[in-house]
């Protein structure tokens, strides 16, 4: 199976590098091939604009979709883009790799969306034709919050609804076959021992998919 990490986090010490690692390494171990997008140390252009297409379908007038239908079509996005694309069309499994700041992604990391997951590549908008479909997805983040705080009564609640607008909004409309999350609930206020039990049972968790 190849597999691609999306991974975001500023520090490479946090919880985030560590279950990153576990990642490759269980992976790894059971005979996969892995990739990792490190979109920090990348330096990864989080905003989309016009230069991301190296040449335009129409120079005068900017619209998203038909531009990048174009390049997707004669093969003329920007080379960051065309790199990140070229391992999601290579993987049979993405993982995202993230913490949740302000009940969503990083901002490299939804930037990341808006310039990979692109028309003609993931998605025909014209023909609403799912273009991904056949591979599988899994997020893997930490939270600041404990598991009460993303209970259906805690104060942010249910988080399966907050991810519902990724699962279903994002993936969805791309085909991808969701697998359900591993969340690091509270990840700060861990022990160092309650860290290694959440690492194996990752560990685990990657090894039966």
């Amino acid at each position: 199976m190849n597999v691609l990490i999306v991974y975001a986090h500023p520090n490479p010490h946090s919880f985030n590098a560590a279950m990153r690692d576990v990642a490759v390494d269980a992976l790894t171990e059971a005979g996969n091939s892995i990739q990792v997008s490190d979109l920090y140390a990348l330096h990864f252009k989080a905003v989309l604009d016009e230069n991301d297409f190296k040449e335009r379908q129409n120079p005068d007038f900017f619209n998203l979709v038909v531009e990048q239908h174009h390049a997707a079509t004669t093969d003329t996005f920007a080379e960051d883009i065309k790199r990140e694309i070229e391992k999601v069309q290579w993987a049979d499994l993405i993982i995202f790799q993230f913490p949740l700041w302000w009940m969503s992604f990083p901002a490299i990391l939804k930037g990341w969306f808006d310039r990979v997951f692109v028309n003609g590549v993931v998605v025909n908008f014209a023909t609403h034709e799912r273009l991904l479909t056949g591979k599988r997805v899994m997020l893997a983040f930490t939270t600041g919050g404990s598991a009460a705080t993303y209970s259906a009564h805690g104060p942010v609640g249910d988080v399966n609804v907050l991810l519902a607008y990724i699962t279903r909004g994002i993936f969805g409309t791309v085909g991808l076959d969701v697998i359900p999350p591993f969340i690091a609930f509270g990840a700060p206020s861990l022990s160092s021992e309650q860290r290694h039990e959440v690492l194996q049972r990752y560990r685990q968790r990657l090894l039966a998919l």
